[in-house]
C-alpha cells in the first residue's frame, strides 16, 4: 500500500491563493516586481524550506517500529508563482501560474523531481460587479480551514501506515486530522466584492468520478461539482474576527442500474479571532462521500458512502519576532478504504516561528499522530515527530 500511496499523495498538502483576494499568498511577505508600465504588471513570488526531522514510529507489528531521521520538507512544497495584471478599461484583468515541487527526491530515485501546476488560471474583474475565476485553483470547500491553520509554514503530521514517513513528498499538516485537502481542480468561479466584510464565492467544479466504473457499467455524473464558500470579517470588541462557511455537492451515477448512485457533500466551517499578539482559530467539517483526506476521494475511483467530520483547535501567541502556536486535530470516519475499515486520526502539535526577517523564518515544531481503529488494532499507530528547519519567502 506504501508505494501506491507514495504515487498518489506525492505533492498533496499545499495552501490556497489568497484570502479576499487571489494571487497573493497569505505565508509570502513580498513579491519582486518584473514589469511594471502601462497598466501592465508582472511579478513573482515563491516559498522554499526545508526541515530536519526525526520521527518515532509505533505501530500494530513490529516490523514498523523505528526512529527515522530525514531531511524534508514541511507541510508547504516548494514552489514559484508568476503573476500578470492588466487594466483594460473598466476591466482588470489577472492570471497566476504556480509551480511547485519536492526537493525529496533524491533517496531512491536520484534526480527524479516533478512538476506539479496547482494553478494555470485567469481573472476577470470589476469593483462594481466582483470577479470571474477561469482555469485550475485550490478548491473552495474546506479552503479557509486549511487556509488559516497556525501551522501551516510548519511541519504536522507524517503517518507512517500513508507511507508519509518514508515518503518523497511533504508531510501533511492537519490534513486527515482537523480537516480534508481541498484539491486544486479546474473550475469556472464566481467572487462578488467585498461588501462590508462579506463576501461570496460560488464555482462550478470538474466532478469527481465517486462511482464505480466496471466492465457492465460506466459512471458518469450529469452535473458539475458545485462548491461555494461565505466569509465575513469585522471587528468585536477590540479584536479582528474572520469567520467562514463553505460547502460542497455532487452526484455520481452509473450506467449499469445496478450500480448504487452516490451522492458527496460537505459542509466546513470556523472562525478565528485576533486580538494583539493572541489568535484563537477554531474550525470544523462534516462530509458524506467524500474522503476525509482528500476531496478528489484519494484518486482511484470507488463506491465510498463514507460519513465523516472532524475539528481543529488552535492558539498562539505572538511577542516580537517570536509566535508560539498550539494545535489539536481529530477526524472521525466510518470507513475510506485508505486504512481500513475506519478510524479516528489525531495530532497533537506545538511549534515555535522565529521571524529573522521579513523573508526568512525558523521554525522548531514537536507533534504527535495517533491512528485509532474502530473494528481492529492492527491499523493502530501512535507516530511522534520533531521538526526544526527554515523558511524563506520572497
Amino acid at each position: 500500500m506504501h508505494n501506491n500511496k507514495n504515487t498518489c499523495l506525492r505533492f498533496l498538502p499545499a495552501v490556497i491563493a489568497g484570502l479576499s483576494t487571489l494571487g497573493s499568498m497569505p505565508w509570502a511577505h513580498a513579491e519582486i516586481m518584473l514589469y511594471d508600465k502601462d497598466q501592465t504588471t508582472f511579478s513573482t513570488d515563491g516559498y522554499i524550506n526545508a526541515f530536519y526531522v526525526n520521527s518515532d514510529v509505533d505501530r500494530a507489528g513490529d516490523q514498523f517500529d523505528r526512529r527515522q531521521a530525514r531531511v524534508k520538507m514541511g507541510f508547504l512544497p516548494n514552489y514559484l508563482g508568476f503573476n500578470m495584471g492588466k487594466q483594460v478599461d473598466d476591466l482588470k484583468l489577472g492570471a497566476r501560474a504556480s509551480f511547485w515541487v519536492t526537493i525529496n527526491d533524491s533517496e531512491t530515485n536520484g534526480t527524479d523531481t516533478a512538476i506539479d501546476v496547482r494553478q494555470f488560471y485567469g481573472t476577470v474583474a470589476n469593483p462594481e460587479w466582483g470577479e470571474v475565476l477561469i482555469g485550475k485553483d485550490f478548491g473552495l470547500f474546506a479552503r479557509s480551514n486549511i487556509l488559516l491553520d497556525e501551522l501551516l509554514a510548519g511541519y504536522g503530521q507524517v503517518s507512517d501506515t500513508l507511507g508519509l514517513v518514508d515518503g518523497g513528498g511533504v508531510s501533511f499538516g492537519n490534513i486527515g486530522s482537523g480537516y480534508p485537502y481541498p484539491f486544486p481542480t479546474s473550475q469556472i468561479t464566481y467572487r462578488t466584492p467585498v461588501m462590508e466584510g462579506l463576501r461570496v464565492a460560488v464555482g462550478i467544479m470538474d466532478p469527481v468520478d465517486t462511482n464505480d466504473s466496471s466492465a457492465t457499467g460506466k459512471a458518469y455524473q450529469e452535473n458539475p461539482r458545485t462548491e461555494s464558500e461565505i466569509t465575513y470579517q469585522f471587528d468585536l470588541a477590540g479584536a479582528k474576527i474572520y469567520s467562514w462557511l463553505n460547502g460542497s455537492y455532487q452526484t455520481s451515477d452509473n450506467t449499469d442500474s445496478n450500480v448504487e448512485s452516490v451522492t458527496s457533500k460537505g459542509l466546513g466551517y470556523g472562525v478565528q479571532a485576533k486580538m494583539g499578539g493572541l489568535s484563537l482559530t477554531g474550525s470544523g467539517f462534516q462530509a458524506k462521500g467524500i474522503n476525509p483526506f482528500f476531496t478528489n476521494n484519494a484518486g482511484e475511483a470507488t463506491l465510498r458512502n463514507v460519513d465523516s467530520k472532524g475539528y481543529l483547535l488552535q492558539g498562539s501567541y505572538k511577542l516580537g519576532k517570536n509566535r508560539l502556536a498550539l494545535s489539536y486535530g481529530k477526524t472521525e470516519d466510518d470507513g475510506n478504504g485508505v486504512v481500513g475499515s475506519g478510524a479516528d486520526y489525531e495530532t497533537r502539535g506545538i511549534a515555535l516561528f522565529h521571524d529573522i526577517n521579513d523573508n526568512l523564518k525558523l521554525v522548531a515544531e514537536y507533534n504527535q499522530f495517533e491512528i485509532d481503529g474502530h473494528d481492529t488494532s492492527a491499523q493502530n499507530e501512535d507516530t511522534d515527530t520533531f521538526a526544526v528547519g527554515a523558511v524563506l519567502t520572497w
